[in-house]
Parts: C-alpha cells; sequence; structure tokens
C-alpha cells in the first residue's frame, strides 16, 4: 500500500482544495476495489499537519490532522492544499512543511504536488529550480519574479516534471487530482471519478480564463506612464521606438526597463491589452470577429487569430461561442 500526504496547511489556505483532493483519493480507492483491481485501498490516506491540533480554516471550517510529520518518517506523494492570502507571510507560516517536503523527496524520492499558489510552498522548497511549473494566473508575475530559477508554465493546467506536479488556479486543482488518478489506478478509474464528480476530464490550458491586468506593482514611474498610455492608445498604431521617443528614453534602455518592470516587452504588452479588449468585446457585443479585430488596433486577420490563440488557447470564434451567450443559444 502506498501513502498519501495531504497538507493541512498553517494559515490561510483553500478548504476546498483538502476536501476535494481527499474525497477523490477515497473515490477512487474505492472503485478500484469494486473493479476488482485491487483487494486493498491503493493509497492509505492521511491529512497531514505540523502538530494533531485541528486547523481552522475562513473562521468558519476546522480541519483535524491525522498524521503530524513528526509521525510520518517515509510517504509516497505529498500533496500541498491550495494557500490563499498574503504569500509571503504564508511562506513563513509554513516554513515546518517547507523543510519537511524537502526531507521527504531528497531522502526518500517522494513524489510532490502543489495545487494553486501553493506552488509558492513548493518553489521555497529549492526543489523546483531548473524545472517547469504552473500556478494561478493572477499570481505568475510574482511567481516569476521571486523564482527566477523556476521555468513557470504560464499556459498549463497540468504540469510535471521528474515527479513533481504543479497545477493552474482554483478549481483545476481537480484536473490534477484527475491526472494523478490516472497515473496511479488507471483510466477507467480516473474516468469514472470525472463522471461522478462531473469534472470535466483532459482540461489542460488555463489562458482562457487569464484576465490581464498589467503589472504595476513596481517603482518605475515612467514605465508606469509607458503603460497607461498603451492602455489608453492601444487602438492606434503603437511602435517601440515612438514610445521611447516619447518618454525620451533610449530604444534599447525602454525595452529593457519595461520588460524588468512589467515581465513583457513593450510589444507584447501592446499585443495582450489588445487582445484583452478583444476578449471583452466577444464576451459582450454582437460584432462580428473582423470589427474587433479592427476596433482594438489590428489589421491584418491572420496576425489577430494567431496573436489571441497565443494567449487564450482559443481561436476568437471559439472564444465568443464559450463566453457570449447571446451568441451562443442564437
Amino acid at each position: 500500500m502506498k501513502h498519501l500526504s495531504i497538507i493541512l496547511p498553517a494559515g490561510a489556505a483553500i478548504l476546498d482544495t483538502i476536501v476535494g483532493t481527499y474525497n477523490l483519493f477515497k473515490m477512487a480507492n474505492s472503485y478500484s476495489k469494486k473493479l476488482g483491481l485491487r483487494e486493498d485501498d491503493l493509497f492509505q490516506v492521511d491529512l497531514v499537519g505540523v502538530n494533531d491540533q485541528a486547523r481552522s480554516y475562513q473562521g468558519l471550517f476546522q480541519v483535524k490532522p491525522t498524521r503530524t510529520i513528526d509521525e510520518l518518517k517515509q510517504t509516497d506523494l505529498i500533496i500541498i492544499s491550495g494557500i490563499t492570502g498574503n504569500l509571503d507571510n504564508e511562506i513563513i507560516n509554513n516554513q515546518a512543511f517547507i523543510d519537511w517536503i524537502r526531507q521527504c523527496r531528497v531522502q526518500h524520492g517522494t513524489e510532490v504536488a502543489s495545487l494553486c499558489r501553493s506552488a509558492f510552498i513548493l518553489a521555497e522548497t529549492g526543489l523546483l529550480n531548473g524545472k517547469d511549473c504552473a500556478t494561478h494566473w493572477i499570481v505568475q508575475q510574482k511567481f516569476a519574479q521571486q523564482y527566477p530559477k523556476v521555468n513557470l508554465v504560464s499556459d498549463k493546467i497540468i504540469c510535471e516534471d521528474n515527479e513533481i506536479y504543479s497545477s493552474g488556479g482554483a478549481y483545476s486543482f481537480l484536473n490534477l487530482i484527475l491526472y494523478l488518478i490516472e497515473k496511479y489506478y488507471g483510466r477507467e478509474v480516473a474516468i469514472f471519478c470525472s463522471k461522478v464528480a462531473e469534472i470535466e476530464v483532459d482540461r489542460f490550458n488555463q489562458d482562457q480564463f487569464a484576465i490581464f491586468n498589467g503589472q504595476k506593482d513596481h517603482s518605475d514611474e515612467v514605465i508606469e506612464e509607458a503603460q497607461l498610455y498603451i492602455e489608453e492608445k492601444f487602438e492606434e498604431k503603437l511602435s517601440v521606438k515612438e514610445l521611447a521617443r516619447k518618454f525620451a528614453i533610449s530604444d534599447r534602455n525602454f525595452i529593457r526597463r519595461f520588460k524588468k518592470a512589467t515581465m513583457n516587452t513593450p510589444s507584447e504588452y501592446i499585443q495582450r491589452v489588445r487582445i484583452e479588449a478583444a476578449k471583452k468585446s466577444l464576451e459582450s457585443s454582437v460584432l462580428n470577429v473582423n470589427e474587433v479585430m479592427y476596433n482594438v488596433g489590428y489589421m491584418d486577420e491572420k496576425a489577430f487569430r494567431r496573436v489571441f490563440k497565443k494567449y487564450t488557447g482559443l481561436s476568437p470564434i471559439e472564444y465568443r461561442y464559450k463566453y457570449n451567450r447571446e451568441m451562443a443559444f442564437a
């Protein structure tokens, strides 16, 4: 029998990632035995705390650990439940877990999975250095700045690198849990769990959910002015050379400072602002795709479709029919 440790984070955690993970693995154990694949549970599942005290979440719910990190000398799979709140504080709150996870991996080769923003806890272990990782799109820029040695895979809902797993944001953790169930129990059990829990199986991309607000949590006032200018004039013809001249900076220095401050080049920023405007128009208007394209500053239909799919994972038409109720039922 294998052992699964579901972490009960100290501080602020997303309760659903604890309960959902626990229930899906229990379901997989039960159905695997029903199919006759096993006589006993594949995984012994424990809720693991730093101590044996019940954890309180959201001021309403309490979850009591079944084991503590001191009691568990070895485990096969650790799943770090989602965290929320101030991430810097949560890293401090969970330092004991960080040390324990690193020790389990280094000494016993334990597989580790992070759910949503708990990628920050996983990254703190150093185990992600040089590896791919996914996290919620809301915190991707902070993650990239804080952990430059980690290869952030921004579009993925599910990421695996050398038996270290991570998921995109919010309820996409369910897709990673199904992925792990399929790996350990097989496709038939994973499909059964997806049907009973009504989770869409084989969903891999989170780009369509991302909302681009522009990274302005920096101290470069000139670059922030340039960002605001782009956001006001995005439908006009904009060039990096003209932007640099407007803000009295050399082309090379402007590109360098812009990328450092926003994690995007000026050209990428212009693209993302335009695509975000196009998304909103496709969601709420009856304009056709070409009209939307012209309104956000694109003249080349092929280029618009290519860039739109780059940042959303969908074509403009696919996006419209998925998110525009009026068009979907027309």
